[in-house]
């Protein structure tokens, strides 16, 4: 894929179904919904689909567990912001907060996905790739990674891409780098918050969009789901 124009403005930061509590996997089912595919997915990944059942979350409040249940998820031990839930994959190593009224919804080559309800635009999806790399910084420098993963990935090449904000975080070991950017076409603009990091051997990408026009609205909620995404060691 060519690349797109970029112009740059830096500035200097639900339990999955897989871990199989009896309790839990009785009380709560998970909902089956269609696929939609809205933005260009990571190239050179090789995904292996399990069938929606096996691979889905299930949607749970935070007061349904505790952080003794589950010590080692870290995200369980913070306070859950209000008007959010929290989406753990203890199998595959990461979670994250969304918005409570969002709901699950299949996207193509990603493992986790939700979206608002009125606003389909408005969502969050994580994926991963293999990676024999230990830490993002060991993929070249930030502003390098970050630009070709804005223009190269989530960019197409009728879109203008603008870097708006890039901030670095480091937590219980782990380090992050979170993206703000804007792609633009003819007709139509969209915003985004894009996370990385790396554990497991993955390579782990979270994206959070909006239209452009309703960006400055809910910017600060999103943000939320941004900077909540974390990775565990599996």
């Amino acid at each position: 894929m060519a690349a797109s124009s970029l112009s740059l403005s830096w500035a200097s930061t639900t339990i999955s179904n897989k871990l199989n509590v009896p309790h839990l996997n009785e009380a709560l089912q998970p909902t089956s919904l269609p696929t939609t595919n809205t933005l260009k997915c990571m190239r050179g990944a090789t995904i292996i689909e399990e069938s929606h059942h096996n691979r889905r979350a299930l949607l749970l409040g935070f007061g349904a567990l505790t952080a003794t249940l589950f010590p080692s998820t870290s995200v369980l031990a913070q306070e859950k912001p209000k008007n959010y839930e929290a989406f753990v994959d203890l199998e595959d190593g990461y979670s994250y907060y969304y918005p409570a009224d969002w709901r699950e919804f299949e996207f193509l080559a990603h493992d986790s996905a939700f979206k608002d309800r009125y606003m389909q635009l408005h969502n969050v999806r994580v994926r991963f790739i293999p990676t024999d790399k230990k830490d993002i910084h060991d993929l070249g420098s930030m502003e390098q990674v970050i630009t070709d993963l804005v223009t190269k990935v989530y960019s197409s090449p009728n879109q203008e891409a603008t870097i708006m904000n890039m901030e670095e975080r480091s937590e219980d070991g782990k380090n992050y780098c979170t993206v703000e950017f804007r792609l633009e076409s003819r007709n139509f603009a969209v915003d985004s918050f894009a996370t990385i990091a790396i554990a497991n051997g993955r390579y782990y990408t979270m994206i959070v969009v909006a239209n452009d026009r309703r960006w400055k609205k809910y910017r600060n909620q999103l943000k939320v789901i941004a900077d909540s995404f974390k990775v565990m060691d599996i």
